[in-house]
């Protein structure tokens, strides 16, 4: 499902009000954060088509990226942000059941598996590495973005992710 059309009178909102312009534009951004993401899982699909890794996912892929050297648990995902619980569960176990990843109880909490990358695993990792690497610099040299341009965004996109965990953490 998709965040409502830009184009389309927000609910609630007269046309001529001050706040409708920022309205539009902000059910804009949100509508493009959200293609984004699924187009970024696109492209990573296509690049393990490419190279003929077809038994492994773009999250799955991602996962593996997000995750690289260190040895963590799902929860440490989920309190990081990268995914929904249930999501990373199940691709954690799918994961390990493909020879991707290794996982151990933990010594002190039992009840906690922790989770690494296999070699198989950092190859995968390595292949998004050297494909976000190929698109930073494609996009820098097509002067598509340069380094000030990747800082606004970034920090445009971190204040936002403050400002909704904030509206999470004090809805109550």
């Amino acid at each position: 499902m998709s965040i409502q059309d830009p184009i389309r009178q927000p609910p609630g909102m007269a046309q001529g009000s001050k706040d409708h312009g920022f309205m539009v534009g902000y059910l804009e951004a949100l509508s493009l954060v959200e293609r984004l993401h699924r187009l970024l899982l696109d492209v990573i699909k296509d690049e393990f088509e490419r190279v003929g890794v077809l038994e492994i996912n773009a999250v799955q892929a991602l996962l593996l990226f997000n995750i690289g050297d260190n040895e963590v648990t799902a929860g440490e995902l989920k309190s990081r942000g990268y995914y929904q619980g249930s999501n990373v569960s199940y691709n954690l176990k799918k994961l390990v059941e493909m020879g991707y990843m290794h996982h151990q109880r933990c010594e002190i909490d039992r009840r906690s598996v922790r989770v690494r990358l296999t070699e198989q695993g950092r190859t995968v990792r390595d292949v998004v590495a050297d494909l976000f690497g190929r698109h930073a610099e494609g996009l820098q040299s097509k002067g598509v973005l340069g380094p000030e341009g990747i800082a606004d965004i970034t920090s445009s996109l971190k204040r936002m992710e403050r400002y909704w965990t904030d509206q999470i953490r004090y809805i109550y």
